[in-house]
């Protein structure tokens, strides 16, 4: 996500860490590079307008012209006008003082709004352990029902449903029916249409007045880009939304409907989707996107995800071995599960502090599709094998490649790196220094 400016804005770091000391009009050249990054970013005109008056001023204010660190004082001033465009701090779900809290989630159709229906609810359960059930009310889209009630079934959340063909007594139905059961939150699917229409808004209207919901969260695409910025601009000026959950946004390399939404409505994202997993669903932290934007990483998210999947018993168990020098395949493939639990590789590596990301990311092979090879090497090995690497002489290389469909040059590559890996752990161990990434000790 937000490839194109993250490329444009390393770029442009690059260039005045490189000038020294900044003049007025190398000040000016920056900013119009800002500016059109932006532009084409498909940033809403007027955010940008404003954006690049407030890091003038900044920059004035500061008297980075005259600064020995030109480069480090303008990051940070963008840095910090990009998180204030963005809304400044996180908003999550405000819950009732009484259960059960009731979400009206709201969109068109596309949006992808009964899978951020599934994947709120997971995350709620998850995160905070609440109960959590779903109202489907979407009752004209073909299938919506049945494709909520079969997301439901695997995070183990409870749907309502009837054949009424009334949707706001559906969701008054369901909120009364979920009451009685004790859930802690209840969230309606409403129904979409390919654009907004009068039809469409009265009945999130009706519903909202039967069942008066605490929250009303809107849907939105990012891919859409100023066309998710004009439907946050209609859905709330009718419904007064509490914030937005935004879809897709891994897909968005330009990233203009993330930037422009808070300036447009004054209303919080609170919610990004990041992947098609269901558990690819993240609370939006606007400090955490300007650091990914500007090529800085998010170390704080990536850690959280890494703690999801992360087994403390068996990282102390790691740990021990690296120190004996007795890691095995076994090891080795246990790790790699975890961290494609995490996300992709070029997922986890977008998280990383590293200069000039972009640059690099051209010369490395970030197919997931390796991890695929080297997990079908390791299963294709025999038990013994796994725990016994230094047995595998040449007729147990051919067995092996003929068995995950690789080559022996694979074998090979991957029983090298594999050796070097442990000599690499076991030099930071007999240093003391256990060498911990952050999806574990490997």
């Amino acid at each position: 996500m937000f490839e194109f400016l993250t490329t444009k804005f390393e770029d442009l770091f690059y260039k005045i860490r490189n000038r020294g000391k900044l003049s007025p009009n190398d000040l000016d050249k920056s900013l119009r590079e800002i500016k059109l990054a932006l532009l084409e970013a498909d940033v809403n005109f007027k955010v940008v307008k404003e954006f690049i008056e407030r890091v003038k001023k900044k920059a004035i204010g500061e008297k980075i012209l005259e600064s020995l660190t030109p480069s480090q004082q303008i990051i940070k001033i963008v840095n910090e006008e990009i998180t204030a465009i963005l809304g400044n701090s996180s908003s999550e779900i405000n819950f009732s003082g009484r259960s059960p809290t009731i979400i009206l989630m709201v969109g068109i159709q596309g949006t992808g709004k009964t899978t951020a229906v599934i994947k709120l609810a997971n995350f709620l359960k998850k995160k905070y352990q609440k109960k959590v059930s779903v109202v489907a009310a979407d009752i004209y889209r073909p299938a919506a029902v049945l494709q909520l009630k079969d997301l439901a079934k695997s995070v183990n959340v409870e749907v309502y449903s009837e054949e009424n063909k009334d949707p706001v007594l559906i969701s008054y139905n369901g909120v009364e029916f979920f009451k009685k059961e004790g859930n802690d939150v209840i969230i309606i699917d409403t129904a979409g249409r390919l654009q907004i229409d009068k039809k469409m808004m009265g009945e999130v209207e009706n519903i909202r007045n039967k069942v008066k919901p605490h929250q009303i969260l809107l849907v939105l695409d990012a891919m859409t880009g100023q066309e998710a910025v004009n439907i946050a601009s209609e859905f709330n000026s009718r419904l007064e939304c509490d914030g937005i959950i935004l879809t897709k946004l891994d897909s968005d390399a330009r990233g203009g409907a993330a930037l422009s939404i808070y300036y447009v409505i004054r209303k919080p994202i609170k919610f990004i989707s990041t992947g098609e997993k269901i558990e690819d669903f993240e609370l939006f932290y606007p400090d955490r996107i300007s650091s990914r934007i500007l090529g800085m990483g998010d170390v704080l998210t990536l850690i959280e995800n890494a703690e999801k999947v992360i087994d403390e018993k068996k990282a102390k168990e790691m740990e021990e071995k690296i120190f004996k020098n007795e890691l095995n395949f076994e090891d080795f493939v246990d790790q790699l599960r975890r961290i494609k639990q995490m996300g992709s590789l070029e997922k986890i590596f977008s998280m990383m502090p590293i200069k000039n990301k972009s640059k690099i990311l051209k010369n490395v092979n970030l197919n997931d599709s390796q991890m695929d090879k080297v997990e079908a090497i390791i299963n294709s090995m025999t038990v013994d094998e796994r725990r016994k690497p230094f047995i595998i002489n040449g007729s147990r290389k051919k067995r092996i490649a003929s068995g995950s469909g690789t080559t022996v040059s694979d074998v090979n590559r991957l029983l090298k790196q594999f050796n070097k890996t442990k000599q690499m752990l076991k030099q930071f161990s007999s240093l003391g220094k256990s060498y911990s990434l952050p999806f574990g000790n490997f």
